[in-house]
């Protein structure tokens, strides 16, 4: 949280030209709610890899999450969607580089029937609705899969490995 704000507050402070190095940097910046693996503390926290993202706040957003055994799986739904849950998460601050890591784990090429999409949606992040990319899960993905129904895979991972 506090490195997020360093970056908002210097990018407000004009260089000579008028402008700041952090303007372009905070601009390139994209927000990414993370729910699973990548979460601190998970098999693949966000926070290890290169290049190192911002912290900026723990969020939720409506979803469905699934347990496909080593990571799990979110599928999005509307707030007038039956079912579903608050899926807990993170959100970080990301350049594009680490994007483009991010995309490599989730194996995204761009197809119809990857594993995940890649959405953009509104996270309420300390008060403020915040626009984030969220890898969701592809429905064939999950059918018959067991579903998470307090919605936080942390929590899951946990209670699995104590029984």
């Amino acid at each position: 949280m506090h490195e997020f704000t360093e970056t908002m507050t210097n990018a407000m402070m004009p260089d000579a030209q008028g402008g700041s190095a952090s303007d372009a940097r905070a601009a390139a910046l994209t927000w990414v709610f993370v729910y699973g693996t990548l979460r601190r503390g998970g098999s693949n926290d966000i926070n290890r890899l290169d290049p190192e993202p911002e912290w900026v706040g723990t969020a939720h957003l409506r979803g469905q999450l699934f347990d496909l055994g080593p990571y799990p799986g979110l599928r999005l739904l509307s707030a007038s969607d039956p079912g579903g849950c608050d899926v807990v998460g993170e959100v970080y601050a990301i350049t594009p580089a680490l994007e483009a890591v991010l995309d490599r784990i989730e194996e995204i090429s761009g197809a119809e029937d990857d594993e995940y999409q890649r959405r953009q949606i509104s996270v309420m992040v300390q008060g403020h609705a915040r626009t984030c990319l969220v890898y969701e899960i592809h429905p064939s993905r999950v059918r018959a899969r067991p579903e998470i129904g307090h919605g936080d895979w942390m929590r899951h991972v946990m209670e699995r490995s104590a029984s």
